[in-house]
């Protein structure tokens, strides 16, 4: 949109506004003929705005206008007394344009058709006919402004579209599959599966078998293996189950079983589960720790231990032949028959 001269005079009051196009010095103190536009509310129209007028990390505001000599009459709607754009207008006269617009170039299915009736021509028919046919072709055309900006921001949003659907499918993938990130938020699944009371005490123990699993042959991830096996000893499934839960052959199954319990027993047998001496009498009970040093016989250790103030003289006990106690309980005493290496017993016994 063209506009003169002479209507550029300074306006006296009122607050000014300024067009937030580069290279463009309009302001509405010093003209009463250009209108001022504010950004579309719509993301998309917005960011082809944003393209077309060539402003990179621009923040947009309430105050920021566009004026009307970036449009073309034809962006504005006809019989309204207030100059107002047509929806989805977008500017396209510019500075770096030479305040034109270009023609759109004819697709390929748009070209013109060649005159069929040509027989002969002269020197200036033909070198007229070759430049209206180079016309209508784009060997060295010029692109629009801002549409290699409008391609790098749709292969942005494709991009962002991909990355989505990416992670939807992972997450399908993950709800499909059975192995331990299905239950990762569920304990009571890990303690039935597992026997681990919760998901950080398997993760914990994983912690310290995982360095020594790098050098496995396997079908699943190491953590699934010990998982499956995890399975079969605390549920008891049988292995073509767990061959139909995790996508493998029973044969598969079998081996990773017997290649983890084979693992296990190594890896875990080589720990010492026993405490030093010291530390275990630190520990001791009082009662353990006040009884006297040095061997007690085991009449001493029956008298001691209060079962004969339970015992009265209608009851009866059986002791081992040399476990002579009769002088300590009230009651009759039964010693079984051995053998005594013989083949059988003796008539008395």
């Amino acid at each position: 949109m063209n506009v003169s001269a002479s209507v550029f005079q300074k306006r006296e009051g009122g607050a000014s506004e300024h067009c937030s196009v580069p290279l463009c010095s309009v302001s509405s103190r010093y003209n009463s003929v250009v209108s001022f536009h504010s950004f579309p509310e719509e993301e998309t129209l917005r960011k082809k705005w944003l393209v077309k007028i060539r402003r990179e990390n621009f923040t947009v505001t309430k105050h920021t206008k566009v004026c009307s000599t970036h449009f073309t009459e034809s962006d504005f709607v006809v019989g309204t007394s207030r100059r107002r754009l047509k929806k989805g207008s977008v500017p396209t006269v510019f500075e770096w344009n030479r305040h034109t617009q270009t023609n759109p170039r004819l697709g390929v299915w748009e070209r013109s058709e060649r005159p069929s009736n040509v027989t002969s021509l002269d020197d200036s028919s033909a070198a007229e006919l070759l430049d209206v046919s180079l016309q209508h072709h784009d060997y060295d055309a010029t692109p629009e402004p801002g549409a290699v900006d409008l391609l790098i921001m749709k292969n942005k949003e494709l991009e962002e579209e991909l990355q989505q659907l990416k992670a939807k499918l992972e997450d399908l993938s993950v709800k499909q599959r059975f192995g331990l990130q299905r239950f990762v938020g569920s304990d009571d699944d890990i303690r039935f599966y597992t026997r681990f009371a919760t998901y950080d005490h398997l993760m914990a123990f994983w912690s310290l078998t995982e360095p020594s699993t790098s050098k496995m042959l396997r079908k699943l991830t190491p953590i699934d293996e010990m998982f499956l096996f995890l399975m079969y000893l605390s549920v008891g499934l049988k292995q073509r189950d767990l061959g139909h839960r995790f996508f493998i052959h029973r044969t598969t199954v079998s081996r990773i079983i017997i290649t983890w319990a084979n693992f296990l027993y190594t890896l875990l047998g080589s720990v010492c589960i026993w405490m030093p001496p010291e530390v275990i009498k630190a520990h001791l009970p009082k009662e353990f720790s006040s009884t006297l040093p040095g061997s007690i016989s085991d009449k001493e250790i029956f008298r001691q231990s209060g079962i004969t103030s339970l015992l009265t003289p209608d009851m009866a006990i059986m002791v081992d032949k040399g476990f002579l106690v009769d002088d300590l309980v009230p009651c009759k005493i039964h010693r079984p028959a051995f053998l005594h290496k013989r083949t059988q017993m003796l008539e008395d016994d």
